[in-house]
């Protein structure tokens, strides 16, 4: 196939339409629905059981397991599951256990009173989030592994569209359960919606990939199998790379630092301005998913219309810029339309990044550790991030939110200085 085919045909409708994107679509759904279930939805569950906030706070850091799952990555990469891994290959196998783990942990969830077993809740909470997460890096590895370079941006637009709906499943789906029904039955309701995953790795393909290595687990012994399978996935990007290496790991860090830097503070701020509950849900969560999914769309066309260099460099400076419509809502307080204005620019921004990012992630991986290093990147951009989000608060508290709103801008210029540097080199190396 030539260049001026392949070109052609990334303009055809059905090429974003194939069977794989499709697949990514699914399983992106049955990611995204255990993450609110394990932190904004069983706030609010436990907030009506009556639980002091102190702990309702602590269940913050579940979150973490989705950081550092990084730490399990080399055994999901390389540690083949008894009878599964033959039946359905290294990916799938991992990813049928993991959203079994997932459903069988929400389903025990359900018959739980939080009130009268906070501490069996918390570890059930703690064992949906670890599955979850496992889920994620066979997902990672799936996704890349499943097609060539010129297809990772419809497969990341097609999880992340997948993602942001069962997000709202796991979310408000699950909120108006509880309020009619129960929170036993909402817990089981999203069990439930978990089956779209399972079937969909029941009867989809898995690529063969080339790996590292094959055979028994510790064959050679222990110390081998550390080496190739924890080591060498580091090794590797930093051999394929050199000194740069760390600018790259760098601008992984700061790309969405400006993000979670306000995203933390968004709600409170929407509240403080003078906006109803009722505005906030109407405008920023269900007008701002779907401004949020065409974003999404919107990255992925742009890495394949004008190419990954050119849109990581307008992705970071995207996601700064947004912050200055914030700055603009607290000078003219609560007036709807210029909430509309900042969650249309906000949202869009936010698709538009998390397409093209989780497109140059997916390029930077060697597919002999797949999961591993994508795990690896995972990790600095959450953790740097959310751990600079963290004084959020106090930020804010000693300047206002005028300054804070300047502050987010501001700090996301050295993404776009990096982004800058790191597409220079890429843009050098492939002698562009």
């Amino acid at each position: 196939m030539t260049a001026d085919t392949t070109a052609a045909g990334r303009q055809n409708w059905r090429f974003y339409l194939q069977e794989k994107v499709l697949v990514i679509f699914l399983l992106g759904f049955s990611a995204g629905l255990p993450f609110p279930l394990v932190y904004s939805t069983v706030t609010a569950w436990l907030n009506d059981a009556g639980i002091e906030k102190s702990t309702i706070g602590a269940f913050a850091w579940v979150g973490f397991a989705y950081a550092f799952k990084v730490l399990w990555s080399p055994f999901v990469d390389r540690l083949p599951i008894p009878l599964l891994t033959a039946q359905l290959g290294r990916r799938r196998a991992w990813l049928l256990l993991s959203q079994s783990l997932v459903v069988a942990s929400l389903l025990f969830m359900s018959q739980l009173d939080p009130a009268a077993a906070i501490g069996i809740f918390a570890i059930t909470t703690i064992c949906v989030a670890v599955a979850s997460a496992t889920q994620d890096l066979a997902l990672d590895a799936y996704r890349i592994e499943s097609a060539g370079d010129e297809l990772q941006a419809p497969l990341a637009a097609a999880y992340q569209y997948g993602y942001r709906i069962a997000m709202l499943v796991g979310g408000a789906g699950a909120l108006f359960f509880a309020d009619f029904i129960s929170w036993g039955f909402a817990y089981k309701a999203m069990a439930i919606f978990m089956g779209v995953g399972l079937l969909t790795t029941l009867f989809c393909k898995e690529r063969k990939a080339t790996v590292a290595s094959e055979g028994p687990i510790f064959e050679g012994g222990f110390a081998r199998w550390f080496v190739e399978s924890i080591i060498g996935p580091f090794k590797e990007f930093l051999q394929r790379y050199g000194k740069f290496a760390v600018t790259i790991l760098a601008f992984i860090a700061v790309f969405r630092i400006s993000d979670y830097v306000l995203g933390i503070l968004a709600n409170p701020f929407y509240l403080d301005v003078g906006f109803t509950k009722s505005e906030v849900a109407a405008v920023a969560k269900l007008y701002g998913l779907w401004v949020a999914l065409f974003g999404i769309g919107g990255g992925g066309w742009a890495v394949v219309r004008f190419g990954q260099s050119r849109s990581l460099v307008a992705a970071a400076t995207l996601i700064a810029a947004t912050n200055l419509f914030f700055a603009i809502l607290a000078y003219t307080g609560p007036e709807i339309w210029a909430l509309t204005l900042t969650i249309s620019f906000d949202n869009f921004a936010q698709g538009f990044a998390g397409t093209v990012f989780i497109a140059y992630l997916s390029s930077l991986t060697n597919i002999s550790f797949t999961a591993t290093q994508y795990a690896l990147f995972n990790f600095f951009s959450i953790f740097v991030g959310k751990s600079i989000a963290g004084f959020s608060g106090f930020v804010q508290e000693s300047i206002g939110w005028v300054g804070f709103f300047l502050y987010a801008a501001a700090i996301g210029i050295p993404s776009i200085v990096l982004s800058i540097i790191v597409v220079r080199h890429q843009d050098t190396e492939h002698g562009e």
